[in-house]
């Protein structure tokens, strides 16, 4: 509720002070664009992997959609698609989710294989196998 003597600017909030001066809006949607779109690749790359990956992607989604229209068409349709796939998943068979499963984790695997990240645990242990080393980042 407003007062009767409050300007009528006054009830849009912190995000109008922005408004006012284009220099500000725009360094402020810059801003909002960086951070949304740093957090919505961190989720895209933390999707095959154990935790929260479909949580920062939306939450990506979210801080973009503050600002960018398309951001939150996109993040209606990715909820949409996302809670699809996941009822989808539940209707079938053991065999169908246990091939899924297998799937993410042969993703994992392959991309800590790339990352050199059975070598640099083998080094740990004292395990210096050439075939643990990355043939991106392994240092033969």
């Amino acid at each position: 509720m407003t007062k009767p003597d409050a300007k009528p600017d006054e009830h849009k909030g912190w995000r109008h002070w922005f408004h006012r001066n284009p220099a500000l809006n725009l360094a402020y949607r810059i801003g909002v664009g960086v951070i949304g779109g740093l957090v919505l690749i961190t989720g895209i790359i933390m999707i095959p992997y154990p935790g929260p990956g479909w949580l920062v992607v939306f939450a990506g989604l979210a801080i973009l959609a503050t600002e960018f229209e398309w951001a939150g068409r996109v993040l209606k349709f990715a909820k949409r698609y996302y809670d699809r796939w996941v009822e989808w998943l539940k209707r079938q068979p053991t065999w169908v989710r246990g091939l899924v499963m297998a799937g993410v984790c042969a993703i994992v695997l392959a991309t800590c294989y790339l990352l050199n990240v059975f070598a640099l645990v083998g080094g740990w242990f004292g395990a210096e196998w050439s075939w643990l080393q990355s043939p991106i980042f392994g240092s033969r």
